[in-house]
């Protein structure tokens, strides 16, 4: 199976550009974990949308960039690692992260194709674990080929049937054109693979949030397994339109501001310009990540406003890096604004209006009584709604029956669709919380951080249903919003109800980890007639998964003195 040297290929590429970030910033003496992951990851993107601009270019100019990335990230290892090198529990800290990263993904690329599917492995994806689903996890990989064969040499074309390539970010595009020139063979099995690798950096994003947040060894350790075995990470990690990947920066900038550090980091500009950037790549990983922006920059002013001066800069990192793709939205490749005009202002339909004016146009149209409903709507799908109601009815029913096979669709159904009904067996959580507040006191990290990931979430879902237009198909169902919101609620309930039944939460969620298992190992819609069983795929899933399992449990003691955790808690 030619899957297991492409993946390794995949995370040496996508890692050694942050990896080589990380060892200068800590060779420069910057000892807090959260901070040098919020960097690798800052890095690796910055990197990736600089060889998007290089490829537009010149296909030359980028592919010289790319051996340029590689040969110098290596170069700055060695150099970060000869002489004084960074303390070795430093390097263990760094690594488990790494480890996990991988571990993660080579989990989820074998699930994925566990019976087979990789000669075909995007039409794979729209099926595997929910579906039939739209052919977005294509886009990407459609304009990033154009850009590396002819830059802006020829005009763009439309992909079908009318998606411009500017109406849709370019982030995993770069990351795409950045690795494209290394050898390969079957272009969509490694463009499948990559992606899945790219979706997976969320692992790395929330280790340093748990971290950041002192959350407990192994309180951790059931946060990520918690997450990893979701709804949301299967699905959306090996379907790879391009939104868990946003979510990585989103939840390393929220390491930053919703953590015991943000009172320090608000008066450090430098501190400025890495959320700016972290922000502005989420921006241009997707779109919908403005409905996580704004809670986040609502939550951080409320802990404390930071100065004009580190403001100033955060404006000027982040526009630096999203300035260039409005400009080739205006007059590269325009208009490029059909999913704002069609989630902000229900315009579903092509035409050359304006975004705002689409937007006036639309509330116009709605009118008061109309405009009230489109957002009682919106709150009602977060709920649920009727039709998260008829779907986990038609599950039970055909479960009585014995239809395995359409209680399993229908139950993935309502857990791709609407947030809350998604958390299944978590919704436990908050009245647990609420009964279990007063024994929460012996873990104070934990219950803070569990209630600050609910106040974000309950924040973003405010706005995220007061922002979204409303009317069908322009509603908050779970893939038309950020993934940071489900997966800070996953985390909320996972961790609050551990703060407030510590032995019942290892259990309980143990069970939800094996049920979530058991929905999505089957194979229920092949998308290709002749797939099969793969042993060594089964194999390869349950130990990367085991080890993971193992790791984010029974990870090494976090370097003293470094702002994370309180690991004597298990």
């Amino acid at each position: 199976m030619n899957l297991l040297p492409i993946l390794a290929v995949h995370l040496v590429l996508t890692a050694l550009p942050g990896v080589a970030a990380v060892l200068v910033a800590a060779r420069a003496g910057l000892r807090q974990v959260p901070l040098l992951l919020a960097i690798g990851l800052a890095a690796t993107g910055v990197l990736a949308m600089l060889a998007f601009w290089t490829y537009y270019a010149d296909p030359r100019i980028g592919e010289t960039f790319a051996w340029l990335v590689l040969l110098g990230s290596i170069l700055l290892i060695g150099l970060s690692l000869y002489g004084r090198r960074p303390d070795p529990a430093l390097l263990r800290s760094l690594a488990t992260p790494l480890a996990l990263w991988a571990l993660g993904s080579a989990f989820l690329v074998f699930l994925g194709f566990l019976y087979g599917g990789t000669e075909h492995s995007l039409t794979t994806a729209t099926t595997r674990f929910s579906g039939p689903l739209p052919s977005d996890n294509r886009i990407p990989f459609y304009f990033a080929e154009w850009f590396f064969e002819y830059g802006h040499h020829r005009a763009v074309p439309v992909f079908p049937p009318e998606w411009l390539s500017s109406d849709r970010p370019p982030l995993q595009e770069g990351y795409v054109v950045a690795q494209r020139a290394f050898g390969w063979e079957k272009p969509e099995l490694h463009y499948q693979v990559l992606g899945v690798v790219l979706q997976q950096l969320w692992i790395v994003g929330l280790w340093a949030l748990l971290l950041a947040a002192r959350v407990g060894r192994l309180t951790r350790g059931l946060a990520l397994i918690t997450v990893l075995l979701s709804d949301l990470a299967i699905v959306n990690g090996f379907f790879v339109w391009p939104k868990l990947l946003p979510a990585a920066m989103l939840l390393a900038a929220t390491a930053l501001v919703a953590t015991p550090l943000w009172p320090r980091l608000r008066h450090d500009p430098r501190a400025g310009a890495l959320v700016g950037v972290l922000l502005a790549l989420a921006m241009l990983g997707h779109g919908s990540s403005i409905f996580a922006v704004v809670p986040l920059a609502i939550f951080a002013a409320f802990r404390g406003l930071p100065s004009g001066r580190w403001l100033a800069v955060a404006l000027l990192a982040g526009a630096l890096l999203t300035v260039p793709w409005s400009a080739y939205q205006k007059w590269g490749d325009p208009p490029g604004n059909r999913l704002s005009k069609w989630m902000l202002g229900g315009a579903v339909e092509i035409d050359d209006r304006s975004t705002s004016e689409a937007i006036v146009d639309g509330y116009r149209e709605a009118g008061f009584g109309g405009t009230i409903d489109n957002k009682l709507q919106n709150f009602f799908t977060i709920a649920g709604g009727d039709h998260a109601f008829d779907l986990a009815r038609e599950a039970v029913e055909a479960a009585g029956d014995g239809d395995a096979e359409l209680a399993v669709r229908q139950t993935r159904a309502v857990s791709f669709l609407y947030l809350l009904p998604s958390l299944g067996l978590l919704l436990i959580a908050l009245p647990a919380m609420v009964l279990g507040r007063n024994r929460a006191r012996g873990s104070p990290a934990e219950w803070s951080f569990a209630l600050i990931c609910l106040a974000i979430v309950a924040i973003g879902c405010l706005t995220w249903a007061l922002l979204i237009f409303g009317s069908e198909p322009a509603r908050t169902a779970i893939h038309v919003g950020s993934y940071l919101i489900p997966i800070l609620a996953l985390c909320g309930a996972a961790v609050g109800l551990r703060a407030a039944f510590p032995r019942f939460a290892i259990w309980y969620l143990a069970a939800n980890a094996v049920l979530m298992l058991a929905l999505y190992v089957p194979l229920i819609e092949p998308a290709l007639p002749d797939l099969a069983f793969s042993p060594f795929a089964a194999v390869l899933a349950a130990a990367s998964l085991a080890g993971f399992t193992l790791l984010a449990l029974r990870c090494p003691t976090r370097l003293a003195g470094t702002l994370g955790t309180n690991d004597r808690r298990s």
